[in-house]
């Protein structure tokens, strides 16, 4: 299936685009300057990174957005930095010194047995300085003005973390874990495992599902690439967000019943719940999802119209 739709200034881009996002600017902001840039009418990202966090945003372009919510829930992968003997407001080095001690010999040992223990399902706190609403205004506007507010703890998993070096007041990591997982509070209670205060000094994401850092491209070559007319080259299909997925092959008559909300009697899959739909042409068609009976419902549409009310990765 093409990329683009349409022909000419402002034509509708649809598709999947990775980005390594720069320190110091916003998710928000990178996605804009993508979306000028490719000169997509719709985009949405697939996860935001703090400002002061580099590494790989996932952009959704036109109508590949429809399928946004699989990346949202997918695993995402991190290389962290932790400083030991200080803690911030913030949990990262942006905050307020909270609490400053001498840190003495850091035993790698010591590190790599209170990582382990994080592995696993846990429930994590959200900090006050995240984009988290209540009553329609983010956490961290409330926590600039001031205030705290009880937060709700939120069940995560941990499903891999690796030390990766030991420096003498801190330490790196690699985890891979679920979504809504802040991986600020987990170097404080890292630090706080060891007896120690700590917060956040660097982040870097470099995987999110199946896409990997190394794929993607740096915003000033994207850019640099928009003067030449050559953007294109770096959008994927659409059918690309859901690479994890399964492919199945339609006949045309279960490609009209699909397309007009009724279930396609299909075999192929591997039993698997999730599967990306195809037109016996090689058009995407967008995700079914396979039920107890065997048949397979359309669950999210590229074209519209049927399940709207899908989840992700539910």
């Amino acid at each position: 299936m093409s990329n683009r739709r349409s022909a000419g200034a402002g034509a509708d881009i649809d598709g999947l685009l990775l980005v390594d996002k720069p320190i110091d600017l916003s998710s928000n902001q990178v996605l804009q300057q993508v979306r000028q840039a490719v000169g997509a009418r719709r985009a949405g990202h697939t996860g935001t990174l703090d400002l002061k966090a580099s590494g790989l945003l996932a952009i959704c372009l036109g109508r590949a957005t429809r399928l946004s919510g699989w990346l949202l829930d997918a695993r995402k992968r991190y290389v962290a930095e932790v400083a030991l003997g200080v803690s911030t407001t913030t949990g990262d080095a942006e905050g307020e010194v909270v609490e400053r001690v001498a840190v003495g010999t850091l035993q790698r040992s010591h590190i790599e047995a209170a990582c382990q223990g994080f592995l696993g399902e846990s429930t994590q706190v959200p900090p006050m300085y995240s984009a988290l609403k209540r009553a329609g205004r983010p956490l961290y506007s409330l926590a600039r003005a001031g205030q705290e507010v009880e937060r709700e703890a939120r069940t995560i998993c941990i499903h891999e973390l690796q030390l990766l070096e030991v420096a003498r007041a801190g330490f790196t990591f690699e985890v891979s874990c679920s979504k809504g997982t802040y991986v600020r509070t987990l170097a404080e209670d890292i630090g706080r495992a060891l007896g120690l205060p700590a917060h956040l000094a660097a982040l870097r994401r470099t995987a999110i599902g199946s896409h990997r850092l190394e794929d993607a491209v740096s915003l000033p070559d994207l850019l640099a690439l928009r003067e030449r007319g050559e953007t294109s080259r770096f959008i994927r299909s659409s059918d690309s967000v859901l690479a994890d997925l399964p492919a199945l092959q339609l006949d045309a008559t279960d490609v009209q019943r699909v397309v007009h909300g009724q279930p396609a009697r299909a075999a192929g899959g591997s039993g698997t719940r999730w599967l990306r739909l195809y037109a016996d042409g090689g058009d995407f068609l967008g995700v079914g999802e396979r039920r107890a009976d065997g048949l397979i419902w359309p669950r999210r549409l590229l074209g519209g119209g049927t399940g709207d009310d899908a989840p992700g990765r539910s």
